[in-house]
């Protein structure tokens, strides 16, 4: 909690200091309407530099705050961009308008004549095509290649906006100190991501040689995929983080996923274990041992670093039991585990779960059926259900990862509960498995 305080605090600084920038040191507009819409022109390189911090996967920042957080936060940031870059230009070509006597589409035909200003409205076009595709409808009617795709050409939109911003930035020009300032802002955050998204993921596969080792299938539908290489007693990897994995060579470079670790590190393999719920997912079970491995991570912040309490509440559901199982293996003291299936066969990893139960005098209750089924009515994450089944659940840390319905039902249950919001840890299924 107190890492999102300081990035958010952060956040509100470098605006107060931007804004402080612009009403002291930028020459003064033609008129009110050019005035606002070269202030909205700001926020919007703001959000942009705020949107390529978000998604440059900062090992310091992911660890504390998890990528699933960054992602949504990166999400909402992107619709805001969307409409903020909509109004800077509507205001600019009405101020121009109005300062000269003329109509919007002439000053919009002077200004798509300088190289600057056309390729701010190239990196327009773009943004907006990326917000179209992001809305949820159209996600998921489209392909994961396809919608990466399209956002991988944001990149060249941040390109074609800092050309922008050379040209046509008059607001900091007047001050070199605020010059300075701006462009720093710009550094850091393609420093960033060229860190955090280009050096240390090739360093990391440089050093570590990632291979496949086995390839074990855990029931119909679902495979364990070992991997080893070297030095992975120096990976930091921790127990309910998860790589975003690539095969190279059995597989097209662009088809990446993330799955979690189903086993804790324990510095000679590493385990992923995945559903087949898509084209390469299900192709997993078919990797040549040997097969080179390409995995970006650690990620994510669905770890013990995070617990307030000695006792724990792990609560999976389907194959979102991986980091669960993961966790299981690492944490000490009073654990409960509720493992959420639609029946016995459904329970992957259960062996395992009931194993390091065992040793460890832990407790697993397999949750099996339909919600809504029976009588009364199947239902084990309703409040009353959840209190009846851990007595103690409010001075438990509680862990949660499966399904968007079902971790939601979890918290809105544990919040119903009473139970402190530190004390709640969540990782989006869409990530973890």
């Amino acid at each position: 909690m107190r890492t999102v305080q300081l990035f958010w605090g952060a956040v509100l600084l470098n605006l107060a200091v931007v804004w402080a920038l612009f009403f002291t040191v930028a020459p003064e507009p033609k008129n009110a309407i050019l005035g606002l819409g070269q202030f909205l022109g700001l926020h919007a390189a703001l959000l942009m530099i705020l949107q390529l911090t978000l998604v440059a996967r900062l090992p310091w920042l992911d660890r504390r705050i998890g990528m699933d957080r960054l992602t949504s936060w990166h999400r909402w940031t992107g619709f805001a961009l969307f409409w903020v870059v909509l109004l800077h230009p509507v205001l600019v070509l009405t101020g121009y308008a109005t300062a000269y006597h003329s109509t919007v589409w002439q000053q919009f035909r002077n200004l798509a004549g300088m190289a600057g200003s056309l390729a701010g409205i190239i990196a327009l076009a773009v943004i907006v095509v990326a917000a179209g595709v992001s809305i949820r409808y159209a996600r998921r009617r489209l392909q994961y290649e396809t919608w990466h795709a399209v956002h991988f050409f944001l990149y060249a939109a941040v390109t074609l906006v800092l050309v922008h911003q050379l040209f046509e930035l008059s607001t900091f020009t007047a001050a070199p100190v605020a010059t300075a300032y701006w462009w720093a802002l710009w550094i850091f955050a393609i420093g960033s991501l060229l860190v955090g998204r280009v050096a240390m993921p090739l360093w990391r596969n440089a050093r570590h040689q990632f291979r496949v080792a086995a390839v074990v299938p855990e029931s119909d539908d679902v495979v364990s995929v070992y991997v080893r290489g070297k030095d992975l007693d120096k990976l930091p990897a921790r127990a309910g983080q998860f790589f975003i994995w690539r095969f190279p060579g059995y597989a097209r470079w662009w088809q990446a996923n993330p799955f979690s670790l189903s086993a804790a590190p324990d510095g000679r393999s590493l385990r992923l274990t995945a559903k087949a719920v898509g084209g390469a997912s299900a192709a997993l079970r078919h990797l040549p041992v040997g097969t080179r491995v390409f995995a970006e991570g650690p990620y994510g912040a669905f770890t013990s670093l995070h617990r307030t309490r000695d006792k724990t509440l792990l609560v999976a559901g389907g194959v979102g039991i991986t980091p669960i199982r993961a966790l299981l293996e690492e944490l000490s003291g009073d654990v409960v585990v509720l493992y959420r299936v639609h029946s016995r066969t459904d329970a992957v990893l259960l062996d395992e779960l009931e194993a390091l139960a065992r040793d460890r005098g832990a407790r697993v209750e397999l949750l099996a059926g339909r919600t809504g089924t029976g009588t009364p009515p199947f239902a084990p994450f309703e409040p009353a259900n959840l209190a009846s089944a851990v007595p103690d659940v409010t001075d438990r840390d509680v862990y949660v990862c499966g399904p968007p319905a079902m971790t939601a039902a979890v918290i809105r249950a544990l919040r119903a509960l009473k139970v402190p919001r530190r004390q709640v840890h969540a990782e989006r299924f869409s990530l973890a498995a």
